[in-house]
């Protein structure tokens, strides 16, 4: 009789980090990424989903918008962005800008990049994620940073990046980050060793 579930690990790391900052994590094949104004945070399911992405870095993508549109934006649903026109351009490349920012100093900038349109954009960034942003980008992006120590994501978002560093040295010390799956390298093949 089956007792337990596997998790994949990171999955495992930031689905209990959404619920420690009281997001829901549901998955819908109706929607690539979105928020209710509730709580919930529906992700696509699998199937509807691109093979670079992971629940792991979806959610963090999602904190990351979060993080840039403020704590009153959790009670807004998609953040509070439109992502049907242009208007929040700026708020996006800001987003992109602090997730880099996070994640560099961990190795996980190339792992856990996005993999929506903006995938081109987040790669172009310079080693400093904030240098040459146009000046409202940088100020969102500067001041998104500074919310994340402060509640309600402190500690939850560091400690849940340092987990996630932890996860992905440990496969890439195993030798597996190089194996191919379907003819393509893991994300774990981006990993910067600090």
């Amino acid at each position: 009789m089956i007792q337990r579930r596997y998790v994949d690990p990171l999955d495992a790391i930031w689905l209990a980090t959404a619920a420690a900052l009281g997001l829901r994590v549901t998955r819908t094949p109706d929607a690539f990424a979105s928020t209710n104004g509730t709580g919930e945070l529906a992700l696509g399911t699998p199937e509807t989903l691109d093979a670079d992405d992971c629940l792991a870095q979806m959610i963090f993508h999602e904190v990351c918008h979060w993080l840039v549109q403020g704590e009153d934006a959790f009670h807004v649903p998609d953040w509070g962005l439109d992502n049907e026109s242009d208007r929040d351009l700026a708020r996006e490349h800001a987003c992109l800008r602090v997730q880099a920012a996070l994640l560099a100093p961990l190795g996980l900038r190339e792992v856990f990049a996005p993999t929506t349109d903006f995938r081109i954009d987040y790669d172009a960034l310079p080693a400093d994620p904030l240098e040459g942003a146009e000046p409202t980008v940088r100020a969102l992006a500067v001041a998104a940073l500074a919310r994340a120590s402060t509640p309600p994501w402190a500690p939850h978002l560091s400690r849940a990046l340092d987990a996630s560093a932890a996860v992905v040295a440990a496969v890439v010390a195993a030798g597996a980050a190089s194996r191919e799956h379907d003819g393509l390298a893991t994300i774990f093949a981006g990993y910067a060793a600090r």
